[in-house]
């Protein structure tokens, strides 16, 4: 069985100091033997960490759309932050991606889709993250589960770890899986694990960023 953290965020991201090296021996301390890379507007993490895991990694790239976040899973290219969500949608489709909702219902989270979009594009979702360890609130994990469960579209979790101690606090634990169409049917008969991150971590994603922002402008 894989324990599978399937939001991960790498040194790559502009909110994230963390070297691929450092997810690698954490996840092999915490037990964590499948991951998804999923870092804001690159794939460069994700393809660089593919090479060095000694367990399956996923290309993924968290994509901020005009509307809010996308996750595009199983990708061979980045996607451009900004687009559309048809567009974005349409861009991991042409490459054989998966389209992964990350922290859906998170009220408190500007970057999370509306539930009317959610609505809308129900028909195009493959999957949605119902437990999302850097989620404050409750509700947002439950509301997600309602949500899965009503269209019967697979479900999801990650750490969503910007930061080497959180990794593995959202995992789902699944049997493994040869490429995306088996690692959705692997997802159905998967369970979801997960604790809640201390909210005061996030102020270590407010000093990478600022940080990548000082880097930028000089």
């Amino acid at each position: 069985m894989l324990k599978a953290d399937l939001h991960i965020h790498t040194k790559y991201s502009l909110d994230c100091n963390t070297p691929l090296e450092q997810i690698i021996s954490r996840c092999e301390e915490v037990g964590i033997n499948c991951i998804a890379i999923s870092d804001h507007g690159t794939i460069e993490g994700a393809l660089k960490i593919l090479d060095i895991a000694p367990f399956p990694v996923i290309v993924a790239e968290e994509i901020l759309t005009t509307h809010g976040e996308i996750m595009g899973m199983f990708l061979k290219e980045g996607i451009p932050n900004g687009i559309s969500v048809e567009e974005t949608i349409s861009r991991i489709r042409a490459q054989g991606g998966l389209v992964n909702i990350p922290h859906p219902f998170s009220t408190l989270r500007a970057s999370a889709l509306s539930s009317e979009i959610l609505e809308e594009l129900v028909e195009q979702i493959d999957l949605v993250e119902v437990f999302n360890a850097r989620s404050i609130l409750r509700r947002s994990s439950a509301r997600a589960q309602i949500f899965a469960r009503k269209y019967d579209i697979p479900a999801g979790a990650g750490s969503d770890a910007h930061t080497r101690s959180e990794i593995g606090n959202g995992y789902v634990e699944m049997p493994e899986f040869n490429g995306k169409e088996d690692f959705l049917n692997a997802l159905t008969q998967g369970k979801v694990f997960g604790r809640r991150t201390n909210p005061l971590t996030h102020i270590n994603s407010i000093w990478a960023r600022l940080k990548s922002n000082l880097k930028i402008e000089r």
